[in-house]
């Protein structure tokens, strides 16, 4: 279920053997995604639950989601823009269908991840799942 663009993300890793090579992938990814604009680094927009700062900016048009968002931290995101990757451009709908966990498990962040960190990825997706929930009903 996961979009094209999860997917090369997902093939880039399999030919990244090392952990370290997969990490600069990552941050590499995150150095990509346009900077989101300071009039929306709002309490609102701020996730709960990260060590570092992260606002995620939801962007619904025509049923279908996207979001933009930013971290002051390189790798977070990195993770970031794997979300967007996954995410971005589902209808609302079936946001709440994909299973994150599963597919970020292929990308084997699951083992390389702080407990930090993976709370924090877990309260991204949380966010993004109760926003196109909400953006569905």
């Amino acid at each position: 279920m996961a979009t094209e663009a999860f997917e090369e993300i997902a093939e880039t890793f399999e030919f990244l053997d090392d952990w370290e090579d997969r990490y600069r992938h990552v941050i590499e990814l995150g150095k990509g995604m346009p900077p989101l604009d300071d009039s929306f680094k709002v309490p609102a927009l701020k996730v709960q639950g990260c060590a570092s700062q992260v606002w995620l900016r939801p962007v619904i048009e025509n049923g279908r989601f996207d979001f933009q968002g930013e971290s002051d931290a390189m790798i977070v995101r990195g993770l970031i823009a794997v979300l967007h990757a996954l995410y971005s451009g589902l209808p609302v709908a079936k946001v709440g269908k994909v299973d994150a966990a599963a597919e970020l498990g292929r990308l084997g962040l699951n083992e390389h991840l702080s407990s930090q960190r993976s709370n924090g990825v877990r309260a991204m997706v949380e966010r993004i799942r109760s926003v196109a929930s909400a953006a569905s009903a």
